[in-house]
């Protein structure tokens, strides 16, 4: 895969093959967005290390994708995606309403979703950019509940950012330490593969711990037999 990626890397076609894929994957999650973020960004690393290698000679240096274009090119296509998917769900009408009323997954995202911009927290919006599909759960859920944009679009910059910083680094110092090799590929897309397994606990998490007080609660309050 690295080699193949060489001649991409090395242009700035990477930039929009990596905006796009991650533009896209908010409506087909299934794109592997992520992979193809840490691939570029250890395809980095291995130019980086040819130019510290090529420094004393007279031979041409190769070019070196740019980490920083790299995050905000894909921090900006999560961003937009997000939008697009936000402003979708707002305008979907009854027909989306149902298709969400039968989802218990999307059902209890947007409660959680809600309750958490009305408290001025939307830390949830950062945590499911890391889950598989918790993207897509999370800005259709706010565009079905008509959220205010001003609540969730901050929320939504800072996951994009802490996402694709998170995927970068981790091709960048996964190539860096381990080697430009499938071996350093594999464990960098493993680390993001745990984190992601993280964020759906953690999602999970919070409506499990709210259910046992309530559930406290109502046995307290319920009459004794007597």
């Amino acid at each position: 895969m690295l080699e193949s990626m060489g001649a991409l890397t090395g242009s700035p076609w990477i930039y929009a093959v990596v905006a796009l894929s991650v533009l896209l994957d908010v409506f087909l999650p299934v794109l592997p967005s992520g992979v193809l973020v840490i691939t570029a960004a250890t395809a980095a690393a291995a130019g980086t290390t040819s130019v510290a290698g090529a420094a004393g000679s007279a031979g041409e240096v190769p070019q070196v994708p740019s980490l920083l274009a790299l995050i905000l090119s894909a921090a900006t296509a999560s961003v937009l995606g997000d939008l697009v998917a936000y402003r979708l769900a707002w305008r979907g009408g009854d027909r989306l309403d149902r298709a969400i009323a039968r989802s218990r997954r999307l059902t209890t995202a947007q409660e959680r979703l809600g309750a958490a911009l009305s408290r001025g927290g939307g830390i949830l919006v950062v945590i499911a950019r890391f889950a598989p599909a918790g993207r897509s759960v999370v800005s259709l859920g706010a565009g079905a509940a008509h959220r205010k944009v001003k609540e969730f679009l901050p929320w939504s910059a800072l996951a994009g950012v802490a996402w694709a910083g998170y995927s970068v680094g981790l091709g960048y110092f996964g190539g860096q330490w381990l080697g430009t090799t499938w071996l350093g590929t594999a464990v960098s897309v493993l680390a993001l593969f745990v984190a992601g397994a993280l964020a759906a606990y953690l999602m999970r998490r919070p409506a499990a711990a709210a259910a046992t007080p309530a559930t406290a609660t109502a046995a307290a309050s319920a009459p004794k037999a007597s």
